[in-house]
Formats: structure tokens, C-alpha cells, sequence
């Protein structure tokens, strides 16, 4: 199934926004919603949502968030501030909602959200800002505080991207490569963003969560997901072994069965 593009309001602009329907027809079956990491795009997922929706018998929708994929590229004169993945959470997905008609009393009901790293700290934002218009959340190698960890990994990054065909490979998911990788890049690495901490926001979120972590991710510890459950106890936590920050590719298996078994344990929507 092709992309299309949708326009929201944002920033006082509209913008184009890339999504994906997967299997919309299930309309009674829960909705995941997949929220991409700092370099992501709907076609960096590969086939995980497709194959992850086809084993849970759910619907999905995968998107591209602003400066990513097909969406609106970031003008290269922009910054973001620390603040970056708030704005996310309560403006620009609220507004992808109202316009894909998202949310209770909507057609398509509230979703759950599925996050990966910057995806996943977007989702507990949501959670926690828009506590009645989620059915619950699952994140894989959130971000709730920055790391020492992080920022030497996001450093080497940066290196990377400059020296090798990073930045092709890359090219090949965004309409601006350089608008995506530079505006998460430049971010994470500025002093300032140390003071990013959603440790205060937690305990305001009341869905269902599963916090997932590979033993060997080279951008986050343990202390990310262990930090969520202090919070937010109704936390389920998942620590898979030989995985690294990426669960959906590196133990993809093990990860669909959890989260599917998760879903469906605490799910509102199945008639």
C-alpha cells in the first residue's frame, strides 16, 4: 500500500504529513499508531508494522513526522529546542489526528501508540498530556533523560554521517537528508538539551505501558525503561537480550509476540 500526504496545521503553517493506512478494513480490532525514531521515516520501518499488524490482527497507521520521509522538510535555518518532542506530542500529532479523524468518539477510535527511541519518548509525552485519548502505549528504547551513553553514541553519529555513505543510505527514505538527520543531530547534541526529563510528566499517565529495552543498546541504559515503571507503575517492562536500540529489527519476534499478547490483554476496542 502506497504513502499519501495530508496537511496540518503547525507552527503557524501547514504542512505535509506522509502516512500509511495498514489494514483499515479490521475496523473493530485495535489501532497501533507507529512513531519512528529521530532518523525514521515510514519506509525506515521496512516491514515491521505491516508484519506486526498482520500478527495481532490489528489495523495501523505509520507516518513520517515533520522534517522526515515525504513530510514537509525542515528549513535548514530552523533549530529545535529542547522542547522538540513536546511540540510533537501536543501539537502536530493532536492535529494529524483531528485531520485523519483519531481519537474518542472519532471513526477510528483512540489508538495505541508504538514508539521507538524519540518516537517512544513522544508517546509517553501523549500519554501523559492527553491521558483519555489513548488506549495505551508500548515504547522501545525511549528517552526519558539524557545519557552520557547517548550523546558519545549520537556524537560518533554525527562522525559517521560526515565520513561514510551514511548520509546516502539515509537519502534514500528522506526528501531532505540533511534537513533529518542535522535537526536531530544538532539538538541532541547541544548543551541545552541536558535539561530534557520526563520523569515529571509520568505519573500522569494512566494507560496500560510496556517499556521495552535491549540489553546492549548503545544509546540508552536500562535506567530509561526501570525510570518509566518508578513513575508510571502500572509499567510492564521487557529487557530482550542480544538487542540492541533497535527491538523491531534486532529481536523482532520476540518483540511482536510481547506487545501483540500486551495489546490484547489490555485492549478496549475488540467488539
Amino acid at each position: 500500500m502506497s504513502s499519501a500526504i495530508v496537511q496540518i496545521p503547525f507552527d503557524g503553517r501547514q504542512i505535509d504529513i506522509e502516512y500509511q493506512w495498514l489494514r483499515p478494513e479490521r475496523t473493530e480490532r485495535p489501532l497501533v499508531v507507529f512513531l519512528h525514531e529521530g532518523l525514521g521515516s515510514i519506509s525506515m520501518w521496512r516491514d515491521f508494522p505491516r508484519q506486526f499488524c498482520e500478527a495481532g490482527d490489528f489495523r495501523g497507521l505509520v507516518f513520517s513526522r515533520y522534517g522526515y520521509g515525504r513530510s514537509t522538510p525542515r528549513p535548514h535555518d530552523e533549530k529545535w529546542g529542547v522542547d522538540f518532542m513536546h511540540r510533537q506530542a501536543r501539537e502536530a500529532l493532536p492535529a494529524l489526528f483531528d485531520a485523519l479523524d483519531i481519537g474518542p468518539g472519532r471513526r477510528h477510535g483512540r489508538p495505541w501508540l508504538l514508539g521507538h527511541s524519540d518516537g517512544g519518548s513522544i508517546a509517553l509525552i501523549y500519554g501523559a498530556s492527553f491521558p483519555d485519548a489513548v488506549d495505551g502505549l508500548a515504547v522501545l528504547a525511549p528517552h526519558i533523560i539524557v545519557e552520557d551513553l547517548s550523546v558519545r553514541s549520537i556524537a560518533t553519529t554525527r562522525e559517521t554521517y560526515l565520513q561514510t555513505d551514511l548520509r546516502s543510505r539515509l537519502a534514500r527514505h528522506h526528501q531532505d537528508v540533511d534537513s533529518a538527520f542535522w535537526g536531530w543531530n544538532d539538538i541532541w547534541l547541544n548543551p541545552d538539551f541536558r535539561q530534557f526529563d520526563l520523569r515529571p510528566l509520568l505519573a500522569d499517565i494512566r494507560c496500560p505501558v510496556l517499556a521495552v529495552q535491549g540489553e546492549d543498546d548503545e544509546y540508552g541504559t536500562m535506567a530509561q525503561i526501570e525510570g518509566i515503571h518508578r513513575y508510571a507503575t502500572q509499567t510492564v517492562l521487557l529487557k530482550l537480550a542480544r538487542c540492541g536500540h533497535s527491538p523491531h529489527r534486532d529481536q523482532a519476534d520476540a518483540l511482536t509476540a510481547e506487545t501483540v499478547a500486551f495489546i490484547n490483554t489490555h485492549t478496549s476496542n475488540i467488539k
